[in-house]
């Protein structure tokens, strides 16, 4: 195997994170702001992009990095070495509420794709790098872009959903239509392609959006509930206004609350 050979225990349910136990000399790569705690005898290095091109020399080097920009990310990565004698373990959260997938690669022909802020960690030599959309409408409506994140190699990676997770097989010509936000990863047997929603009063008064995903079968989809920038437009939605005062939490008299309070400034 090229990729280190890890070991790893997934821990908790709502706010999930993974343990993963080094041998002497093994290594996992992370993202930035994922790690959680480690034990002594693990050594922390900043590796320019995933350290998987890292005997090729400085070309190398610079393309593994380079994919990492036009995905959006950081051009470095951080790798956890086990530089003592035993086992030793270090671990890695959810950036928010969901559940940590575990990848095998050698069960996906040795190739995942995701989206891009799906990745969490991954064995040493799994290579981190770009899948380009060959299709127009994928590219312009995708939410994505033009661009999703591929894992590729023989070991394991660890990928986030958020909120909960759904896991289907899709048989050969199976079609399953999916919101674009809520795909977090699928098997590079299957063909994604985007779809418009289709009539007036869907496109316009719907608030689904004007496009979902078509995903088309044989392999295995990855779908999750609470896709972060779903997240991210409640809470901006919820925010308090007015020095702090939140909305009365969606009621209707949440107006005349502010009003029988003493508090309201016109």
């Amino acid at each position: 195997m090229q990729a280190h050979e890890i070991d790893y225990t997934i821990y908790g349910e709502e706010m999930q994170y993974v343990e993963i136990e080094l041998d002497p000399q093994e290594a996992v790569v992370a993202e930035a702001g994922s790690f959680m705690m480690m034990d002594t005898g693990i050594q922390m290095e900043t590796i320019f992009g995933d350290g998987s091109k890292q005997n090729d020399g400085f070309l190398g080097k610079i393309l593994g990095a380079g994919k990492r920009i036009l995905t959006g990310e950081s051009l470095f990565m951080t790798a956890f070495y086990n530089t003592g004698s035993g086992k030793k373990k270090a671990s890695f959260a959810s950036p928010y509420p969901g559940k940590i997938i575990p990848i095998d690669l050698t069960q996906f022909g040795g190739k995942f794709i995701c989206q891009k802020d799906a990745f969490l960690c991954a064995a040493k030599g799994v290579s981190i790098g770009i899948e380009f959309s060959k299709r127009l409408g994928r590219g312009l409506f995708g939410g994505e872009g033009f661009i999703m994140q591929k894992l590729e190699g023989d070991g394991m990676a660890f990928v986030h959903a958020g909120g909960t997770m759904a896991k289907k097989e899709l048989k050969p010509g199976e079609i399953l239509k999916v919101d674009t936000g809520c795909i977090v990863g699928f098997d590079h047997t299957v063909d994604y392609d985007i779809e418009f929603v289709g009539g007036i009063k869907n496109t316009i008064f719907g608030g689904e959006g004007l496009f979902f995903a078509k995903l088309q079968g044989p392999g295995t989809v990855y779908i999750q509930s609470l896709p972060f920038s779903r997240l991210a437009d409640r809470i901006i939605a919820s925010a308090p206004r007015r020095g702090g005062k939140d909305r009365g939490e969606g009621s209707v008299l949440g107006g005349l609350g502010d009003l029988l309070d003493g508090d309201n400034r016109f």
